[in-house]
């Protein structure tokens, strides 16, 4: 999987350019990412992508930049 397109959804969901540009970015400190955005992204993921999500698996600690999502996603293919 490409990092870039998960950056590029990412940047949809949380509408904020600078998850692509920083993709190292803490997206709940920075108030980028929440509940409601996370659940948005996860039905993205799984229409766009085809990798189902559930949120139990979705911890703040593993998922909380676009790097470590994008990690965690390509993991799954």
């Amino acid at each position: 999987m490409e990092k870039q397109k998960v950056y590029e959804l990412l940047a949809e969901v949380c509408q904020e350019d600078v998850v692509v540009e920083q993709p190292d970015i803490d997206l709940f400190e920075e108030g980028l990412l929440d509940s409601f955005g996370i659940i948005t992204f996860l039905v993205e993921v799984e229409d766009k992508f085809g990798i189902s999500v559930s949120i139990t698996e979705f911890t703040r600690e593993e998922w909380n930049t676009p790097n470590r999502i994008a990690e965690q996603l390509a993991e799954r293919v």
